[in-house]
């Protein structure tokens, strides 16, 4: 028989095992149901406690579409505002300018390039949809008419260049040129080039149907360049060696595109180049433009081929 004192004895022993059995079995159940931390976890926890204090500044964007005339200013300007303002990003997209109007006009844009003027049709648009155009001109310009370098025409009065591009006139002998039929070139109709010289040398008259339509300025030049029949029209910026420019004639004298002729009005296409905005420029939408019309961005606006403001 086992003495009393020896039965007791053994009963707590038997007690305090089965105790630490069942607290173990506990405490696992209860560490099966805590998800495990996995290794990104970890590391997610260690940056946020590693970077408590860091707080990083949000890249902001700016959406700039339209003219394709003020397109090589926008970018040379973007270029240039980054590489002071890395935290900002400014995307340019070409197209044309009533392209770049109507995206302005959806909200797609914070600011649209146009090398013409907006049109009521545009801002009654805009105004449905509670937008507020405002109109920043950037600089100035002077639509250059151009031939072929082989051409002997030196220039042409505005009348004759409206024939041309109407259809009245369509041989160069007609212009004390070679017998040769005149290839015309036109911009897209999203262009803003090709509404303001359908405007201000076509009296709004349709073009010719025969004409050619170019995707772009780039191809115009190219196109006048290679074919001695061609002519076009094209911002001052896009003039090279590669082509002829020619004089336009009214009625008070034959003129080109020069910089104090196109700032005075009397070269009979000059015409101001602009941004749109929606209302007053505010925040980084404001800065950017503020470096435009800064010294340095208007020395941008010059050395592109464009004229200052300022």
């Amino acid at each position: 028989m086992i003495p009393k004192n020896k039965f007791i004895a053994i009963a707590a022993i038997f007690i305090f095992v089965f105790s630490i059995l069942f607290i173990g079995i506990q405490l696992n159940s209860q560490k099966e149901d805590i998800p495990a931390n996995t290794e990104e976890d970890s590391q997610l926890s260690t940056s946020s406690t590693d970077n408590e204090h860091y707080n990083p500044r949000s890249v902001e964007k700016i959406f700039i579409k339209g003219s394709d005339t003020i397109l090589p200013v926008s970018q040379a300007e973007t270029d240039a505002y980054m590489k002071m303002n890395p935290e900002h990003e400014v995307i340019v997209i070409g197209g044309g300018s009533s392209l770049g109007i109507a995206s302005f006009i959806e909200g797609e844009v914070e600011i649209a390039m146009a090398s013409r003027k907006i049109r009521e049709s545009e801002i009654e648009a805009a105004s449905v949809k509670d937008i507020d155009p405002i109109e920043t001109v950037i600089a100035w310009d002077g639509i250059s008419v151009i031939v072929n370098k082989g051409k002997p025409v030196e220039s042409l009065s505005l009348q004759q260049l409206r024939q041309i591009y109407t259809g009245e006139i369509t041989n160069w002998k007609e212009l004390g040129g070679n017998d040769e039929n005149i290839k015309v070139l036109v911009r897209d109709t999203s262009s803003g080039t090709y509404g303001f010289f359908k405007e201000n040398v076509l009296l709004d008259q349709e073009y010719s149907q025969s004409a050619i339509t170019e995707p772009n300025t780039e191809a115009v030049v190219d196109d006048v360049a290679t074919n001695t029949a061609a002519i076009g029209y094209i911002g001052l910026a896009y003039m090279d060696e590669s082509v002829k420019m020619l004089g336009l004639g009214t009625e008070e004298g034959t003129f080109y595109p020069e910089a104090d002729l196109i700032r005075q009005g009397t070269y009979p296409l000059s015409r101001p180049l602009q941004y749109y905005t929606d209302g007053r420029p505010e925040g980084v939408v404001k800065e950017y433009i503020d470096f435009v019309l800064s010294d340095t961005g208007q020395e941008i606006v010059a050395n592109v081929g464009y004229l200052p403001v300022r």
